[in-house]
């Protein structure tokens, strides 16, 4: 029999959890009587009564459903990391608690996974939110997708399904910092998107901060691509061949005496100019070194607190 792990985190989701669980399982009727369900609820360190709804939630059901409370927040894509860690799915679905991916699509994404494709991603080519939001959120993809050297569809995804064989590959690698659901796509593995359009958010809080966004921008970078470290060396170069010009037209002026070289404003613009690109360059540097470190470290990316299977 086929099993589907229907992988979802929560945090600070209390308004959300009867109805998200409520629409998951009422999604079962559009599949094979046959299917069986695996549905891995994880509360990433919520503080509001996410935990106790989602324990009531299993308690209440006949389903199989596994709750993994993590000790505190350690991100989606680390509570995603969990939840592959503890599914047995023949196949997985990758969906985001608050309703704005539609469950009915994931009836799609299967019965391409059935056809053959180990990875199907649900892209976002529109999408219900503010000016802001929507134009942050695609140059975030663009950039990952022209600079990352990551094979992404238009508009970028977190709702995505896909093989038991490369939910072990990206667990095995044990990555930390890192986005998990990209880590699929760089495993090489054909996969199809399906475009559609997110929904705007009706219940609860996104928890999705500027300092969330922020990080996942510089982890996204520093995990796929060197260009960082790249245009440091470009800058770096660029920036001696101006010295070095320009050292040489200070040396010519004075030999002929054609100009007053005095120099002091022209030293501190100079010098200003460098000590800020190595600022800049040191701060690029750092960012990849502390996640060596981190990873040397051997620190779990997150931990588990309670498991209730």
């Amino acid at each position: 029999m086929t099993t589907l792990s229907v992988i979802v985190p929560f945090y600070f989701n209390q308004a959300n959890v009867q109805v998200t669980t409520d629409t998951l399982f009422e999604n079962e009727k559009l599949f094979e009587p046959d299917l069986k369900f695996q549905y891995i609820f994880i509360d990433d360190g919520s503080k509001d009564d996410t935990l106790q709804l989602l324990k009531q939630v299993k308690q209440n059901s006949s389903r199989q459903i596994v709750i993994i409370k993590l000790a505190g927040n350690f991100g989606s894509y680390n509570a995603i990391l969990a939840g592959m860690q503890y599914a047995t799915g023949d196949c997985n679905v990758v969906i985001t608690s608050d309703l704005q991916d539609p469950p009915p699509l994931i009836l799609k994404m299967y019965n391409y996974w059935q056809q053959g494709f180990k990875l199907v991603l649900a892209n976002r080519n529109k999408r219900n939110d503010s000016f802001i939001t929507n134009f942050f959120a695609n140059t975030y993809h663009k950039l990952i997708k022209k600079f990352a050297s990551i094979n992404l569809p238009d508009g970028g995804f977190d709702f995505c399904l896909f093989d038991k064989q490369l939910r072990q590959q990206v667990v095995d690698m044990d990555e930390k910092n890192t986005n998990s659901l990209y880590l699929l796509v760089w495993l090489k593995y054909d996969y199809i998107s399906i475009a559609y359009t997110r929904q705007e958010r009706k219940l609860g809080k996104s928890r999705w901060t500027l300092n969330k966004k922020i990080k996942l921008f510089i982890d996204s970078f520093v995990s796929f691509s060197y260009l960082p470290l790249r245009l440091i060396t470009v800058g770096g170069l660029i920036m001696g061949i101006c010295a070095f010009m320009y050292a040489c037209y200070v040396l010519f002026a004075k030999l002929t005496g054609m100009v007053h070289v005095e120099g002091w404003s022209a030293l501190m613009v100079v010098f200003l100019l460098v000590s800020s690109f190595q600022s800049i360059a040191l701060g690029i540097i750092g960012e990849y070194l502390w996640r060596n470190l981190e990873h040397s470290r051997n620190r779990p990316a997150y931990v588990v607190d309670e498991v209730y299977k």
